[in-house]
Order: structure tokens, then C-alpha cells, then sequence
């Protein structure tokens, strides 16, 4: 006989898995390339100019560059067996190693570049699980470090969008540039406020849309180039040759290498955090596998390193759209404007400002993510606080300061000119010198942390749930006084 109760239980699932349907998935997933779209169009226009390229070449590697970064966000966002660590996370051309790669370049041409980053990759590709193994030592003091190093280093290239772009314009920095800018800003902040739920969700994407219309009518966007050139184009494999394969540099960015490394390993941490869901180490050496898997791939389709885009981050937090399907829209959306060059065009006619005014809620989200994160840290001995003063002084330095390490090394610089990789290193170093090696407690310390304080039992005890104690006075729930009797009262 069978029981009529039936079972109220059902499958629980995790806030990245949510599916909202193919419309808002997609309109989600266009905020994420309007986002992401300048800093991965980034590398590659600056790797044409270096490499002195045509415009018809320097088009060829963006929309390279668009193609894989679609295909390698596929693969981070859905997964297959062993790759992809199915998180809300976009992926591009990673601008760590543009130097590294320009310097390979100039003694090589870009087939040593190409063979560079194929060798580098299919090596990080072996090491990634090993490398994911360090996830053990990332607690809040560490991760709410990166995090907000991950943010506030971001923030330059919001200031640099709002300014214009190009610092060699004549409007770069004018007040028409930073207005609007202000503009954009103001319209994330309206909609955020007073819109309906999805207009919230939707505040970026419609406040680029707005922005971009205001300056078109003040003669500020310019669309006119917009027909120029061939509307579909597909990705021609080794377009600049076959690559050649030189030790020192497979070396030079098997660096480059380790630090996407870190940077990956932060931001999965970060948007995990975000996201509110797990991540252990075989989640990570999936994620960084899809990286390396992904790299490997790209310089047969002419592009280079991939890695997360940490400013995504900040459009999750924003929008509060968990979704890693919303974002796989994106991929899509990347891999058709990588095959239509005409609407990679269009997007790239949106006026920097108009980027430079979200990328400040963007940018700024992501390092009030880290500082949530810094909340839950116990700092009842100093250590903790040393290695949060210690890892973001030291990660900011080269963002305070570009040229600090300009006497040092090349291989040095590549990694401590990040001011991401930079924290990461320091806090975790810290944290496994002070927690694991050393495994003592601070006692006279340098720096002064508030004495530690006990509650008795009994006091818990005597409590409700609501009960608050405010302005020197113990209330309940519905903001009663409770009344304090002495101990000595019987």
C-alpha cells in the first residue's frame, strides 16, 4: 500500500545553476560583453599596433580575440569533464602578458608569439591541478584581500574610460568626457533605485543604451564607420604562419602563465563569494584547465592567453543575476560578434565615457565584495590584521605608483606589476608563514587590536531572539525597554 503523503522535498540547487529563459539569458548575457567588450578588444589592438599591423590585420585579431573569448566563456560557464568550473565567469585574452608577448614579438614575430602561449598553455595545463591544491590556504583574510585588490585595481581603468580612452586626444581628461561619464553613472544609479526589478537588473545594459543616445545627439558617438568592412568574416587558422617555438620565450610566458593563474584563482574565489556557492580545489584545477585548455586553442585561431575578466564580477554583484547560463548567452553573443565583424563594430562605437560611468559601480562593487569579506575575519590578534595591511599595501604599490619596479627584472615585473597577483602572493604567503608554519598566536604585536571580550551563559541564556542593546539600553524585539536588575538583586 502505497502512502498518499507525498514528499515536499525537492533537489536543491545552486544560485549559478538558475535558468531564466533564452530572452533575459540573453539580454542579461549583452551587458557582460558590453562590459568586458574595451578590455578584451585591449590586447589585441595594442599587439597590432606594436607588431605595426595594417587595420585590416588589427581587425582580424579583435575579432579573433572575440571568437575564442566566446568559446573559452562556453567552456568556463557550461564545463565538460575536467574543464570548466561552471561559474558566472567571462573569459578574454588576458592583458598580463601584452608586454612579455610585445618583447617575444620583437625578436620573433608573432609566430614566436603563437607558439609561446601554445607550449606555455599545454604546460599550465599539467600544473593546474597542483596549483588548484593551494585553495586550502585562502581563508577570508586572504580572499578578502585579492578581492578587493581585484576591485580597486579596476578602478584606474574606469577613471581612464570616464577621462576618454585615448590619452593622446585632445578631450582626454575635458570636463564633456567626465559629464558624461557622471551622466552614465547617474542613470545606473536612478534605474538601480527606482526601476522594477528587471529594470534593476537591466540598470547597466539600459544605461549604456541611454548614455550612447545622449551622445550621439550632442555629436559625441560616432557610427559612420560602422559599414566599413566585411560583415562576416570566419577565423582563418595561423593567418601569420605557422609558429616557431624559442625556450626563452615559452619560459618568458610560462610566467605570464602562473600569473593568470593567480589572477583565475582570485576571481573564481571572488565571484564564488558573490555568487554565494562552494569552491573547493577541484573546482578551481577545472576552471584553470578550461584557462589552459583554452590558450592552447587560441593561437590556432590567432589570439593569446585567456583568462576570467574580473570586472564581470562586479555586473553579477550589481545585478544580482547568478545565472552562469545568462553569462554562456554572453559566450554566444561573443562568438557571433567574432563572426559578424559588422556588430562588433557597433558595439565598439559606444563612447568610452559612457563605459567609464558603469565601470565605477562595476569596479566599486567588486571591492565592497572584498571588504564583506574582510568583515568576517577575526581579528582578536593582530596577525590577521598585519596581513591585510600587509597584502594590500603591497599589492596597491604599483597602482599608486606604475613605475616602482622599473629597475627590476622583466620576469619580476610581469608579476608583481599586477597589483592582483601581487596581493594574492603577499596574503597568501602571510597567512601560510603566520597560520600553518609559525602556528603561534600574536602576543605584544606592533599593532593594537581591541582586548578580547566574553559573554557569560547565563546572560545568553536570558536573551530572545530581537533582543538588542543600543544607546546604553537593552531592548526586545519590538524596541521595548527590558528592564537590568543588579547582581546582587535578589
Amino acid at each position: 500500500m502505497t502512502s498518499s503523503k507525498t514528499s515536499s522535498k525537492t533537489t536543491a540547487t545552486r544560485p549559478e545553476d538558475e535558468k531564466l529563459g533564452i530572452g533575459p539569458s540573453f539580454a542579461y548575457g549583452l551587458q557582460h560583453v558590453l562590459t568586458m567588450y574595451g578590455g578584451i578588444i585591449a590586447p589585441p589592438l595594442v599587439m597590432g599596433q606594436a607588431g605595426g599591423m595594417n587595420q585590416a590585420e588589427i581587425g582580424m585579431l579583435v575579432a579573433c580575440a572575440l571568437f575564442i573569448g566566446g568559446l573559452a566563456t562556453l567552456l568556463q560557464t557550461l564545463g565538460v569533464p575536467f574543464f570548466g568550473s561552471k561559474l558566472p565567469l567571462v573569459q578574454g585574452v588576458s592583458f598580463s602578458g601584452v608586454a612579455t608577448m610585445i618583447a617575444i614579438m620583437g625578436e620573433g614575430g608573432m609566430p614566436a608569439v603563437m607558439g609561446a602561449v601554445l607550449v606555455s598553455s599545454v604546460i599550465g595545463l599539467v600544473l593546474a591541478p597542483a596549483f588548484a591544491m593551494i585553495v586550502r590556504f585562502f581563508p577570508p583574510v586572504v580572499t578578502g584581500s585579492v578581492i578587493a585588490a581585484v576591485g580597486l585595481s579596476l578602478l584606474p581603468v574606469a577613471a581612464g574610460w570616464a577621462m576618454g580612452g585615448d590619452d593622446t586626444a585632445a578631450d582626454y581628461g575635458s570636463v564633456g568626457n567626465i559629464g558624461l561619464a557622471a551622466l552614465t553613472l547617474l542613470l545606473v544609479i536612478v534605474l538601480s533605485k527606482f526601476g522594477s526589478a528587471t529594470i534593476s537588473r537591466l540598470s547597466i545594459l539600459i544605461a549604456l543604451v541611454l548614455g550612447t543616445i545622449f551622445a550621439t545627439v550632442i555629436g559625441v558617438a560616432d557610427f559612420s564607420t560602422v559599414a566599413e568592412g566585411p560583415i562576416v568574416a570566419l577565423p582563418t587558422p595561423f593567418a601569420f604562419g605557422m609558429p616557431t617555438f624559442d625556450i626563452a620565450a615559452i619560459i618568458s610566458m610560462l610566467i605570464v602563465v602562473l600569473v593568470t593563474f593567480t589572477e583565475t584563482t582570485a576571481d573564481l574565489l571572488a565571484v564564488s563569494e558573490v555568487v554565494g556557492t562552494k569552491v573547493n580545489s577541484k573546482r578551481i584545477a577545472a576552471g584553470l584547465r578550461a584557462d589552459m585548455l583554452a590558450s592552447a586553442v587560441s593561437p590556432i585561431f590567432n589570439s593569446f592567453t585567456q583568462t576570467a575578466f574580473a570586472q564581470n564580477i562586479g555586473l553579477v554583484a550589481i545585478t544580482k543575476v547568478k545565472s552562469r547560463f545568462v553569462v554562456a548567452a554572453g559566450g554566444v553573443i561573443l562568438v557571433i560578434l567574432g563572426l559578424l565583424p559588422v556588430l562588433g563594430r557597433v558595439v565598439a562605437a559606444i563612447p568610452t565615457p559612457v563605459l567609464g560611468g558603469v565601470g565605477i559601480v562595476l569596479f566599486g562593487s567588486v571591492a565592497a565584495s572584498g571588504i564583506a569579506t574582510l568583515a568576517k575575519v577575526d581579528y582578536r590578534d593582530s596577525l590577521n590584521l598585519i596581513i591585510v595591511a600587509v597584502a594590500l599595501g603591497f599589492g596597491l604599490l604599483p597602482l599608486v605608483k606604475p613605475d616602482i619596479y622599473s629597475g627590476f627584472p622583466d620576469w619580476f615585473t610581469v608579476i608583481f606589476n599586477s597589483a592582483i597577483s601581487s596581493t594574492t602572493i603577499a596574503a597568501l604567503a602571510l597567512n601560510i608563514l603566520f597560520h600553518h608554519v609559525l602556528k603561534r598566536k600574536a602576543s605584544g604585536d606592533a599593532v593594537s587590536v581591541p582586548a578580547f571580550r566574553e559573554i557569560p551563559q547565563s546572560l545568553l541564556t536570558a536573551l530572545r531572539e530581537g533582543d538588542h542593546y543600543t544607546a546604553g539600553r537593552l531592548k526586545d524585539a519590538e524596541d521595548n525597554d527590558i528592564p537590568v536588575r543588579d547582581d546582587d538583586e535578589r
